[in-house]
């Protein structure tokens, strides 16, 4: 089950269109041994069914292998790295299950929703600065004006950060997720210190005088003994990382689809609400903000079916991208159609673009709730919209866990203008 092409992540043609790849090695079996650019080998699992298996499947450990090697340094950025790397995301059960459950109280659906009307306060904020921004000088960058800022700020709304932090807060989540050569020597260390002195304040204070945020709900949960505060650390991160980079994503793969598919886009527009869902679902199918799940290890030999026999303590892969474009559960999979996605229509499978199994992301109703308010925000406001570069050259983020544009440039069209602003008449 080999496949003799070398995988580089950081390659940006691969970044930019990573699915041949990924069905030339659906097409050998289920799973597939490849060797990286740094001269590791892995397994990908790129079939849809032999992923949702693989995600429910216990012998398929999350919890990840002593770093070999010399150890860093102690610093603060180092121990704020080190925290995020105890997430739950990195656990199995039992461990899992207890901070899978406190998790999951926390965003309930009545809790996600009653978030709907600052959402729509915040998305209206920035469609405003975008109008002067692109007043001002005909263009923006949709990614930084609008996709970025826009889940940081909810996630501020989740974790209870004071509207005066937020601004701190995104400046320095904006850092961490940059690329390393992007800032300036020192840039990612500062803002990974400042995270790190920002969220352990931020937990004695919810301590100290909670509030109606859900990040306070998790503080003072005390079901199963609750969390300590190294594990509140961990959730802090967990929830700031995964809350805006997979959403970010959506929203800037959402748009780029809607400016290069004018058609769809129009059909949004007239189809109101039922429409900006099926939008939302076919993008997350089709331009899957996460390209894979974490890293899995097998904990004894796994046999997929079709050849591919994984041994023990292999490193393993479920690509998500590939499961969402698997030619045998999805029609046209290259296609970008919403259609499919309406009731009573052509209804594919479901999508695993938010994981399956004990570690789906329990995340998925807000990122639903945001891509649904801030998408046909968007589009009402700015109807003739224009991307400004050719698609096929745009700059992808590189690496096999999150994918999206890096920019997305626009113009506010041949026609120009704006409908009206939120708030204004």
């Amino acid at each position: 089950m080999r496949v003799a092409e070398l995988l580089n992540p950081a390659d940006p043609a691969f970044a930019r269109d990573p699915h041949p790849y990924y069905a030339r090695l659906r097409a050998r079996g289920p799973a597939a041994r490849v060797e990286l650019a740094n001269g590791t080998h892995a397994w990908l699992v790129t079939g849809y069914r032999e992923a949702r298996a693989v995600l429910a499947d216990p012998r398929f450990s999350n919890v990840p292998p002593r770093r070999a090697g010399r150890p860093k340094p102690d610093s603060p950025a180092e121990r704020a790295r080190a925290c995020l790397a105890r997430h739950m995301l990195n656990s199995d059960a039992p461990d899992h299950t207890r901070l899978r459950r406190l998790t999951t109280a926390a965003f309930t659906p009545r809790r996600v929703d009653a978030l709907r009307p600052r959402i729509e306060r915040l998305a209206a904020g920035l469609v405003a600065g975008l109008a002067a921004e692109l007043e001002r000088h005909g263009t923006a960058d949709l990614v930084d004006a609008f996709a970025f800022p826009l889940p940081v700020l909810v996630i501020g709304e989740v974790l209870g950060v004071p509207e005066a932090d937020r601004a701190d807060l995104r400046e320095w989540t904006y850092r961490v997720g940059s690329p390393a050569d992007a800032l300036a020597p020192g840039a990612v260390d500062e803002a990974w210190s400042a995270l790190h002195a920002y969220f352990t304040a931020l937990i004695a204070e919810k301590r100290r005088a909670p509030g109606g945020d859900l990040f306070s709900a998790l503080v003072h949960d005390t079901d199963e003994g609750g969390l300590d505060d190294a594990e509140l650390l961990a959730m802090a991160f967990l929830l700031l990382f995964a809350g805006y980079e997979t959403t970010m994503n959506l929203l800037a793969s959402a748009a780029l689809l809607l400016l290069t598919h004018p058609g769809e886009r129009a059909a949004a527009l007239r189809g109101g609400p039922r429409r900006w869902a099926a939008v939302v679902e076919e993008t997350l199918r089709h331009a899957s903000p996460l390209e894979g799940t974490t890293w899995r290890r097998t904990t004894e030999p796994v046999d997929l079916g079709g050849g591919a026999v994984l041994p023990a303590g292999a490193s393993v892969l479920v690509v998500l991208a590939a499961a969402n474009r698997d030619p045998r559960h999805f029609p046209d999979p290259d296609a970008f159609r919403p259609g499919r996605q309406l009731l009573g229509g052509e209804r594919p499978a479901p999508h695993a673009a938010f994981g399956h199994g004990p570690h789906f992301c329990p995340g998925a109703r807000l990122a639903r709730l945001e891509a649904a308010i801030a998408l046909p925000l968007l589009f009402e406001t700015f109807p003739h919209l224009t991307l400004a570069a050719d698609p096929d050259e745009l700059p992808y983020r590189p690496g096999l866990l999150v994918r999206g544009p890096r920019r997305v440039p626009v113009t506010p069209g041949p026609r120009g203008g704006v409908t009206g602003l939120p708030g204004r008449p």
